[in-house]
């Protein structure tokens, strides 16, 4: 069946850096764009990073640029969201989104808290 599991998220001190990862089974993930969602408490779900199904191509949104990088491993079926100089804004459940044409998978998300 298909899956996305996000792994990666936990508690982190504004300054840090944390790696999320997220593991596709299921489908033929090379075909497929993948991105980075976040969603804080009481906000509207964003867009944070995405990258085309060869890595050729990235985009980020403006409030990350700098700070964050998305890659992906074809050959693991994994995309990574590499996170640095965190700061408490960041704090969310970070989703990792596959999408080709009308498809679209979700995983369940992981936390992540920027607090001192």
């Amino acid at each position: 069946q298909v899956q996305l599991v996000e792994s990666g998220g936990g508690l982190v001190q504004p300054g840090g850096s944390l790696r999320l990862s997220c593991a596709a089974s299921g489908f033929t993930f090379t075909n497929y764009r993948v991105n980075w969602y976040r969603q804080a408490l009481g906000k509207e779900r964003e867009l944070v990073a995405g990258i085309t199904n060869t890595g050729g191509s990235t985009n980020y949104a403006d409030s990350v640029k700098g700070r964050f990088t998305i890659s992906r491993d074809n050959a693991k079926n994994t995309v990574y969201l590499q996170m640095n100089s965190l700061e408490p804004e960041d704090t969310a459940v970070y989703y990792c989104n596959a999408h080709y044409f009308w498809t679209d998978y979700w995983g369940k998300g992981t936390l992540v808290t920027v607090s001192s």
